[in-house]
């Protein structure tokens, strides 16, 4: 579908898109559209060209990679998460396989177009920087906490994550799949129910995807917390950061 008014306001005020000057940024949406696509739809394929950038406005996206006979999740997107921009940038092969997890409204944007505006404004080529920093910063994070922690350590920590993210409370509702989960912590699902099992002197108790933590405290003492891995720059401060980074771009903006 194509872009009304309103959907063009709220995709300029995107931290990729806010600092584009307005001739390159109707340029970039005069080819873009939104899309809708249902629950498991393919967005990209391993090893296929990327043609469009996606912006994921609604929804969740489980990137997973493979080789050989194995396949294993790497990320979970939510909104409102690049999808593409590295091979977008490098005009490569996707290196991931995308799906929807959920029915999600995906913006998509032309890649040829958008390396050509990146070529041309400034303001777009230091939002795509800042981008690409937070994700190669959350892809390192992610590599830590799987080289240097125990499967029961990874699934505390995510627990706790998921803790703040929700609120505090005591319940967590899992976002994912369980078998999704175990493969995004590098567990096998076997692997996983052991480990939440491990956890029931802890307090913690589990219903299908809802998960009580009765002594959160306690368990962060298990896990280790370490800011140099948890406190990750892209799912779960994301906003936090891009609203540091505008407040730091519109003081040193020239008037």
């Amino acid at each position: 579908m194509s872009l009304e008014a309103p959907d063009l306001l709220r995709v300029q005020a995107l931290p990729l898109f806010e600092t584009a000057g307005d001739e390159v940024f109707g340029r970039l949406m005069r080819g873009a559209f939104l899309q809708r696509f249902p629950r498991g739809s393919q967005l990209t394929t391993q090893g296929q060209p990327d043609n469009f950038l996606f912006v994921l406005l609604e929804g969740a996206i489980e990137l997973e990679g493979s080789s050989s006979d194995r396949e294993s999740t790497l990320a979970l997107l939510w909104p409102t998460a690049t999808l593409g921009l590295a091979s977008i940038v490098l005009d490569a092969p996707s290196l991931m396989t995308a799906r929807a997890t959920k029915a999600s409204l995906i913006l998509m944007v032309p890649g040829e177009t958008f390396r050509q505006a990146l070529s041309q404004d400034a303001g777009l080529a230091r939002a795509v920087a800042e981008e690409l920093a937070g994700c190669f910063s959350g892809a390192v994070r992610s590599l830590k906490n799987c080289k240097l922690r125990t499967a029961k350590e990874r699934l505390i920590s995510y627990l706790l994550a998921q803790h703040a993210r929700q609120g505090g409370g005591s319940v967590v509702k899992l976002p994912c799949r369980k078998r999704v989960l175990a493969s995004l912590l590098g567990m096998t699902p076997e692997n996983l129910s052991r480990a939440f099992s491990s956890l029931g002197p802890h307090g913690v108790e589990i219903d299908g995807a809802t998960v009580t933590l009765r002594q959160p405290d306690s368990l962060a003492q298990l896990a280790h917390p370490d800011a140099m891995i948890d406190n990750d720059i892209g799912e779960g401060s994301s906003q936090a950061e891009r609203e540091r980074r505008r407040g730091a771009r519109t003081a040193t903006a020239p008037h």
